[in-house]
């Protein structure tokens, strides 16, 4: 990992006081520190020049390097996270997210930053009947308006993150927006994590990806139980090869999982007659034979859980469908966990939810904790040519942040000074 220099995102520590974040940062030996925009820790909506200023002096004083500003595709609403985005369909919310980027990129610039880093954005259920084509197309025309914002000559990027289920998914899915924006000012982010959720052969993408990357994030991930949330629809195609499925009937706001050991249907009553005969072609032309278990919706736990992080973030990376769908299907996917069961009575799914091209749970995991070959990415990305910052990406240890922080340093430290 010679031409990886390691960091940290603020996005990891929010609980701290931001400048506090970037000590301790600072303390467990990073290099580098990623300017993560939070609503409450970080608003660019409330920062003055005094504010960027006193950042800047305290990663000088620190002796980290501000790597990257990333500007926070969940900063907008909790319950709504990447909303609105770039590629979203009224031009007020792009407007929006527009906005937010520009100002990460005037951030940047008075902190003497020279990446700025965004994701794409998912197709809602406001434009899954529309060409995808007119997605692409208010996507590019809103990253060409946020470059506006980089001055003639400025030593400025701003850079694409590709990510599970958003219109930006793969890495040549970033390339091709890229060649797309066509600009010295637009570059690739690659987020390890997610070309291993959404690469076939994550090691080659890397590698043939690398030349185009700005900036890296890092952290582990692991095998999940890949489960598509889909709406019911005659030229509905189930693959149990690939995923299991949950199907949404719009008509009665049931829930009917097909899986090859455990089918369950989900609903306020239990289907008789034409319904039961859909449902009984459902999984008869997916290969499930057998017997149907029936959930009474109204009886499953619907409160707070310790697996309530992992839910939220399959949720909101399940594209295509409305959030009042996706939130009704919350309890269904709490049921399917384990969650309400019953002492001792062991979950239906055993892993992690995951909504991905291979089946890896997109839940960012310690470096070293998960399955990702972690020393061959390195290899690759420095085969390929990347030199750069990478940094370590940990929202979902917020709660076990020193551990997070010190843990993950001390593994990509041995990587960085062991064999790769």
């Amino acid at each position: 990992m010679a031409n990886i220099q390691l960091s940290y995102s603020t996005f990891g520590l929010t609980n701290l006081n931001f400048l506090d974040a970037i000590k301790a940062i600072a303390r467990a030996g990073y290099e580098g520190v990623e300017i993560a925009f939070h609503r409450r820790q970080f608003n660019p909506f409330e920062l003055a020049d005094d504010d960027l200023d006193a950042v800047k002096k305290c990663c000088v004083a620190a002796g980290v390097t501000p790597a990257c500003v990333a500007t926070a595709s969940h900063f907008f609403t909790p319950s709504r996270p990447h909303e609105p985005s770039l590629l979203t369909p009224d031009l007020a919310g792009r407007k929006r997210r527009i906005d937010l980027i520009k100002r990460g990129i005037r951030a940047a610039r008075r902190l003497g930053v020279r990446l700025v880093t965004c994701g794409s954005g998912f197709i809602r259920d406001d434009s899954i009947h529309a060409p995808r084509a007119d997605a692409r197309e208010r996507l590019v025309d809103s990253i060409r308006e946020c470059l506006r914002e980089i001055h003639g000559g400025e030593d400025m990027t701003l850079l694409i993150e590709p990510e599970p289920g958003m219109l930006v998914e793969t890495l040549d899915d970033g390339l091709r927006l890229i060649h797309a924006v066509d600009s010295p000012h637009f570059g690739l982010h690659i987020d390890i994590c997610h070309a291993y959720c959404s690469e076939r052969d994550y090691i080659a993408a890397l590698e043939r990806a690398a030349p185009f990357a700005r900036y890296l994030h890092i952290s582990d991930a692991r095998q999940g139980y890949n489960l598509k949330i889909v709406s019911d629809h005659a030229d509905a195609a189930i693959d149990l090869d690939f995923a299991s499925a949950l199907v949404y009937f719009p008509d009665t706001a049931g829930y009917l999982l097909v899986d090859k050991r455990h089918p369950r249907y989900f609903g306020d009553d239990k289907p008789e007659g034409k319904r039961r005969r859909h449902i009984d072609a459902i999984l008869s032309r997916a290969g499930v034979d057998g017997p149907l278990g029936m959930v009474d919706y109204p009886s499953l736990y619907a409160g707070a859980s310790p697996l309530d992080d992992e839910i939220f973030t399959y949720l909101i990376s399940v594209p295509g469908l409305s959030y009042d769908v996706l939130e009704r299907a919350a309890p269904v996917l709490a049921y399917l966990r384990g969650v309400g069961g019953g002492a001792g009575a062991p979950p239906l799914v055993g892993r992690m939810l995951a909504n991905t091209l291979t089946g890896i749970a997109h839940f960012h995991e310690i470096p070293g904790e998960g399955t990702l070959d972690l020393a061959a990415s390195a290899r690759a990305l420095e085969s390929g040519g990347f030199h750069g910052y990478g940094s370590v990406e940990l929202y979902h240890h917020v709660e076990s942040w020193e551990r997070a922080l010190s843990d993950s340093h001390r593994h990509l430290a041995a990587l960085a000074t062991g064999p790769l």
